[in-house]
């Protein structure tokens, strides 16, 4: 009997000092597994702050800039085929036409500029730069000498004189085989770095939100376990302080799950929704400038007048795409229902309201005034064509570019307010997540601490 009663004081007294180890364990064990949730949402919130500040701050505007100086070059090039179209003829017109050209001439300065500030430490792009930048310099050249060639001769609205149309082949030729592709391929390089930042983020991201919620479900699991041992052991039904660190949490999981959610979709938002669409129409406004370039040049150079024609075909299928072996073919399938694909097609179909209607009317006026003027020159009626084209074919281009414009203003409307949700979003996350943990994990050891101090 001596015996039996020393075992059992040996064991209330190993039992004793087992508790406190075991309470001090399970606290440290649930304020470990609390960094869980807090931990992945950091990493989550992490990448989508990087990748905003990529597409909203750096390689996007940078696509959009290299968008606008192939623009700009193209629209050069047009400017100077406008003027050698007038001759010595319509001085206001020719005014206009010049100030525009010089516009442009200080666009592309600026743009270059800019493209080669945000290309940084890339000297793959920064060669490319320098390559456009050498090619427009002679371009300018060749089109200045062009230009002054045309003033000498002094000839009416119409045809330039051969050793005109000579300078003004090789000077378009440079601008068309060269620096345009230059233009266009530092363009896509750039969009493909946005693309490639949104799916990578966008994995990342989704996957916090696995990770947030599983960390979630494993910290609640821990601090209701640690509760419910609480209850066991001390014959109490409920711990407040780990009670309320077991709702502060779940809420922090779900609230970091929904975050999650919405950074994913807001990154969606603004590549697929916002930048996607602008650079589609940014691109499609420069060709469908070179397009309108290549109706003035089909008239002003009757020798490549069906390269032009073929060339202006094959810039219309890229701006709506549509099954036609021919410009007659093009225009009829134009005139019916146009297929939504192309730099303007697909983002014109995305719009709910009357904006892609309006920008797609435009673009089938445009053709009708395209077939228009060809007729006319088919007929040999070239003096007409000239009229025409300075009359309601260029009137139905600045109504479909400016339908254009409204369209990408748009669309980047959405880019630039889902950049800015993103990274409004961004700055409350980072002050709130390192609060919440500091009281849930105050709560536990406040949970915890009464309990062990009942072994002292």
């Amino acid at each position: 009997m001596g015996g039996w009663s020393v075992s059992r004081r040996l064991w209330t007294v190993g039992r004793g000092w087992r508790t406190p180890g075991r309470l001090v364990a399970a606290g440290a064990v649930a304020i470990v597994v609390l960094f869980a949730p807090f931990a992945a949402l950091a990493v989550g919130t992490g990448r989508a702050d990087t990748a905003l500040r990529v597409i909203g701050r750096d390689a996007g505007p940078q696509v959009l800039a290299t968008a606008d100086l192939y623009f700009a070059l193209s629209d050069a090039d047009a400017q100077v085929a406008n003027l050698l179209a007038m001759g010595g003829e319509r001085d206001q017109a020719r005014a206009a036409t010049l100030a525009r050209y010089e516009q442009r001439r200080v666009e592309i300065g600026a743009a270059l500029l800019q493209a080669h500030r945000l290309a940084g430490d890339s000297s793959a792009e920064q060669r490319t730069i320098a390559s456009i930048l050498d090619g427009y310099l002679r371009f300018e050249r060749l089109a200045g000498r062009a230009l002054l060639l045309a003033e000498q001769a002094g000839y009416p609205s119409g045809v330039p004189p051969p050793r005109v149309l000579a300078v003004y082949r090789e000077a378009t030729d440079l601008m068309s085989y060269q620096v345009l592709p230059q233009a266009y391929n530092l363009t896509l390089e750039n969009g493909t770095t946005v693309r490639r930042t949104h799916d990578d983020a966008r994995a990342a991201i989704l996957a916090a939100r696995v990770a947030v919620a599983a960390g979630g479900a494993a910290a609640v699991g821990c601090l209701v376990w640690l509760q419910l041992y609480l209850a066991r052991r001390f014959r109490r039904l409920v711990n407040p302080a780990l009670l309320a660190a077991t709702v502060i949490v779940l809420v922090h999981a779900v609230t970091g799950v929904v975050v999650l959610t919405g950074q994913a979709d807001g990154l969606r938002v603004a590549t697929r929704d916002g930048f996607d669409p602008v650079l589609s129409l940014a691109r499609g406004r420069a060709v469908s400038n070179s397009l309108h370039a290549d109706q003035v040049r089909y008239l002003i150079d009757p020798q490549r007048a069906d390269t032009y024609a073929q060339i202006y075909l094959d810039k219309a299928q890229s701006l709506v795409y549509a099954e036609a072996g021919s410009l007659d073919a093009y225009y009829a399938a134009m005139a019916g229902a146009p297929q939504a694909v192309g730099l303007l097609g697909a983002p014109a179909a995305r719009t709910a309201d009357g904006t892609a209607g309006d920008t797609l009317a435009a673009y089938e006026r445009l053709q009708r005034a395209d077939r228009d003027l060809r007729a006319l020159v088919a007929r040999g009626a070239t003096g007409a064509a000239v009229e025409s084209w300075f009359g309601p074919t260029g009137t139905a281009f600045r109504s479909y570019d400016a339908a254009l414009v409204q369209l990408t203003g748009r669309y980047r409307a959405v880019f630039e307010g889902a950049v800015a949700d993103g990274e409004d979003t961004m700055d409350d996350l980072w002050f709130w997540p390192a609060v919440i943990i500091m009281v849930a994990v105050a709560l536990v050891v406040a949970g915890v601490r009464p309990r062990l101090a009942e072994y002292r």
